[in-house]
């Protein structure tokens, strides 16, 4: 019945998201669900007899980027390559939309520029009908419930973007779409699961990126004593920028 209800009683328009585990709806909010998940091969074609609901409201933290912006560009106010480092539940993705946000609408001191962001798990723009939900900024193109390798390739190659915006990158396919981005003299913001820049040294994937120096900028977030703690900020070479602040 809940089902029926939040999606105006038109389930079968959802498929594609409820294959995905989740309906998103009006104002971002988002249901999540379980049951029994049927196969087509390799991939999950549909999930009936829902069992389970989890009902997640869309919080966002308008300004809470304030105190870093000035950290994630050079001297001549270009955006630098920024990983989020950070374990679940601690605000990465909150922080990852208002410095969207930021550097898409621009202020008095910088100018707006484009950016393309590709939300797999509709969580950052949280697009309802096509329509971002959540403030992304301006000049800020969204491809939403999309792969994160695809995504970053199909901006690339039709919108122009000067930034490209990922959540929760991992996979060797976001490594490669990565490295292809960063040869196109794009720059990139991510976010990926860790609790430190060692912990992310040890992953043989991401690790390489990282011994590369491939980003300029490491936020490392906590939730001790509250959520949404930025503990700090690292620039290429393990140097310390600034420590200790919360988010929202």
């Amino acid at each position: 019945e809940l089902l029926e209800y939040v999606s105006r009683y038109s389930i079968y328009a959802y498929e594609d998201e409820i294959r995905q585990g989740f309906i998103t709806i009006a104002g971002g909010h988002r249901i999540g669900i379980t049951g029994k998940v049927v196969m087509d091969g390799e991939k999950i074609k549909m999930i009936k007899n829902i069992s389970c609901v989890n009902i997640r409201i869309s919080h966002e933290v308008i300004g809470c980027a304030d105190r870093i912006i000035p950290y994630i560009f050079d001297d001549n106010k270009k955006v630098l390559h920024t990983l989020i480092i950070s374990p679940p539940r601690c605000g990465k993705t909150t922080l990852l939309r208002d410095i969207i946000r930021q550097i898409s609408d621009g202020n008095d001191k910088r100018s707006g520029v484009n950016v393309g962001v590709v939300d797999e798990r509709s969580e950052i723009g949280a697009c309802y009908m096509g329509v971002p939900q959540n403030e992304i900024g301006i000049r800020t193109d969204i491809l939403d419930c999309c792969p994160k390798s695809e995504g970053m390739m199909m901006l690339i190659r039709s919108m122009s973007p000067e930034i490209i915006a990922v959540d929760e990158i991992g996979g060797k396919a976001d490594m490669d779409a990565i490295e292809y981005i960063i040869n196109c003299g794009c720059k990139l913001l991510a976010t990926i699961h860790g609790s430190s820049i060692e912990d992310i040294l040890s992953k043989p994937v991401i690790g390489k990126i990282v011994r590369n120096r491939v980003f300029d900028r490491y936020i490392i977030l906590r939730n001790t004593r509250h959520p949404g703690r930025i503990e700090s900020i690292f620039d290429s070479r393990g140097s310390i920028l600034w420590e200790g602040e919360r988010i929202g």
